[in-house]
């Protein structure tokens, strides 16, 4: 059994992971920890219908919980400044890291690869395998096109913009081809309508909207035709198969691994 805890446990997609982890056959949730909701039993947080005879934890305000759970794997669903804290603590502890928040810098991302020496740490924009197969065919089409734009659109709970996920895409496309028509605007007559300049000068629209989960839109152009790719997360189960897939995978990937394209072998 995978001993795992959880950051951020008390938020939406802390709640989401930990009846996730309470559910899996070859893992115990040994350890929640949120300083907005201590005390509270997780129990009371989740479906606990749904996982009939799991393993209930009260939620912790610090991260000294999860070593004295003896936590092997410990999943961060938190902000970025809260993430940056977690994680240098976790390598200091030894503990494996699978890490949904985003906003990582590539300065960030440095640092970590030089922290988690004694243990393991897994970062991904996006644990949905389906926005992992989107990036990838976006990557795999950005050289047989000329203009590309995307669209990622989230819940109004979201504060970054844009995401993690309408970044990383924008990198792999400019990275596979340096050749891409440049913006004919000249004039925009609402500054902002043409959405933020990305990697390689590849247009990212944000929008913030009630109802929305995560969704993105990635638009391919070449003369006479476009590609569109779009990948929906309709609710939050849709990151389980993939954060689970990280915790189980993570002791076996030394040091920092980036995105969760390496653990399906893509």
């Amino acid at each position: 059994m995978i001993r795992v805890g959880v950051l951020g446990a008390a938020g939406r997609m802390g709640r989401t992971v930990c009846a996730a982890v309470a559910t899996a056959p070859d893992m115990e949730l040994v350890a929640a920890v949120d300083p907005a909701a201590a005390g509270v039993p997780v129990i009371d947080l989740v479906d606990a219908a749904a996982a009939p005879g799991a393993t209930w934890v009260r939620i912790s305000a610090s991260p000294d919980a999860l070593a004295r759970a003896r936590t092997e794997v410990a999943v961060d669903f938190t902000v970025l400044e809260s993430a940056r804290t977690n994680l240098a603590r976790l390598a200091s502890d030894g503990i494996h890291a699978v890490v949904g928040t985003t906003g990582f810098t590539p300065g960030d991302l440095a640092r970590l690869a030089r922290l988690f020496v004694a243990s393991n740490c897994v970062i991904a924009p996006n644990f949905a395998v389906s926005a992992v197969l989107m990036m990838h065919f976006a990557e795999k089409a950005a050289p047989l096109f000329e203009s590309a734009e995307v669209i990622e659109l989230h819940h109004d709970a979201k504060v970054d913009a844009p995401s993690g996920t309408a970044m990383m895409t924008a990198g792999r496309m400019a990275a596979a081809s340096a050749e891409w028509n440049p913006d004919p605007t000249r004039t925009e007559v609402l500054p902002g309508a043409r959405g933020g300049e990305g990697p390689g000068g590849i247009r990212v629209h944000s929008v913030r909207l009630a109802g929305l989960v995560a969704h993105q839109e990635v638009i391919l152009g070449a003369q006479g035709q476009t590609l569109t790719l779009r990948a929906d997360s309709y609710d939050r189960s849709s990151f389980m198969p993939g954060t689970l897939l990280a915790v189980r995978a993570v002791a076996g990937r030394p040091g920092l691994t980036v995105g969760l394209e390496p653990l399906l072998g893509l």
